[in-house]
């Protein structure tokens, strides 16, 4: 019966690749670096366009953190700390997401979460009862990890942080987390956090949402659909205004940080402060950019969209290689980069099949 399976699904990748195929490949969207089968996460872009990516704990799992020299990954901020292996807090676990804040320092999420809670499904990988989380600041100047912090305040059974962003007026860091379905706010003064709006409209996946790609339903062994509540975040660069989303969910949110920054208001009060900004598309990744304007990654028509502050949603970038765009980040150079991560053609979602398109890329695009 598997082999059955395996032979129907093989001819079903086979059309959606033909229909994937009939796009064709635009001409301003530029390579930045090619990984082979190590598969690109994170992705996030210094004021000096030095342009840094992630990778989960993967085989063929090389590093974690890497900066993209000459087209080439390189361990960052050193081969320590991408060992695959060693004493607890010296080296990454899972590097997740990756952001250059407005003094330019780095700052880098370590999430494993529970196998239970990852996004991503289970991936064959030891099951564990309580996730892995840190939150570490790198100084670009120095290359040296300055700060650490250890999420104490979190339920690590349930938590699975995916992305974040750096406020640096108020000193707070903002997360997504879709295990707890609620935004995760991290003191970076004291080190406490708390989680806000949890399991509200505006942060779980709605379930009637089935992600499909080209006639096929994304869903697992057991007929589960992918889902992700509150997924991708975007920080304006003024500080002022925080936009989230959850993956199953074609309405994009925001709220003004100065409620998400008030531990006096009710759980009640904030939600009513939170604002449906516009009908969007099915988004894994966000960012914003000095104008205003939120970029979103879309991966069923393959592209990237942006939302201008006058509510007008227009297409980027198509191309047929742009399978799950999913992290982004904004270089001085104009340039809007982005990985690609094929999280649909993974085996979980595919009969155990690797479905993936080799090699894994980076991308840019010019957006100013």
């Amino acid at each position: 019966m598997r082999t059955g399976v395996s032979i129907i699904l093989l001819i079903m990748i086979t059309m959606a690749s033909q229909a994937q195929n009939a796009l064709e490949q635009d001409p301003n969207l530029e390579v930045v670096a090619e990984f082979g089968k190590s598969q690109p996460i994170g992705v996030s872009v210094s004021s000096d366009n030095r342009v840094f990516v992630s990778f989960p704990r993967r085989e063929p799992y090389l590093m974690g953190l890497s900066e993209i020299v000459n087209g080439e990954r390189v361990a960052y901020p050193n081969h320590s700390w991408n060992a695959k292996e060693g004493k607890a807090g010296s080296y990454f676990v899972n590097v997740q997401d990756l952001f250059v804040d407005n003094n330019d320092q780095l700052w880098v999420l370590d999430s494993k979460p529970a196998s239970a809670n990852s996004v991503f499904g289970k991936d064959g990988s030891e099951e564990s009862k309580e996730g892995q989380f840190k939150l570490f600041q790198i100084d670009l100047k120095t290359n040296k990890i300055v700060n650490q912090f250890d999420f104490k305040d979190l339920d690590k059974s349930k938590s699975a942080l995916n992305d974040m962003r750096i406020d640096t007026d108020k000193k707070l860091a903002y997360l997504s987390d879709p295990g707890l379905a609620s935004i995760v706010i991290l003191d970076l003064t004291d080190g406490s956090s708390r989680s806000v709006l949890a399991n509200t409209e505006y942060t779980l996946a709605k379930d009637s949402v089935v992600l499909s790609y080209e006639g096929k339903d994304m869903r697992d062994e057991n007929g589960k659909p992918f889902k992700s509540n509150i997924n991708g975040i975007a920080l304006t660069k003024d500080n002022q205004y925080f936009y989230f989303k959850p993956i199953n969910e074609t309405h994009l949110y925001r709220i003004k940080t100065s409620y998400l920054a008030d531990k006096a208001i009710t759980e009640a009060e904030l939600a009513k402060q939170v604002e449906d900004v516009w009908e969007t598309v099915i988004t894994h990744g966000l960012v914003a950019d000095k104008l205003g304007n939120i970029y979103l990654t879309s991966s069923l028509d393959y592209s990237i969209k942006k939302l201008s502050p006058d509510g007008k949603l227009t297409t980027v970038v198509q191309d047929p290689r742009l399978i799950w765009p999913d992290s982004l980040g904004i270089g001085s150079d104009g340039y809007l980069y982005f990985s690609c991560a094929q999280v649909n053609r993974l085996p979980q979602w595919n009969g155990n099949l690797d479905m993936a398109e080799y090699p894994y890329r980076v991308y840019k695009v010019k957006i100013l």
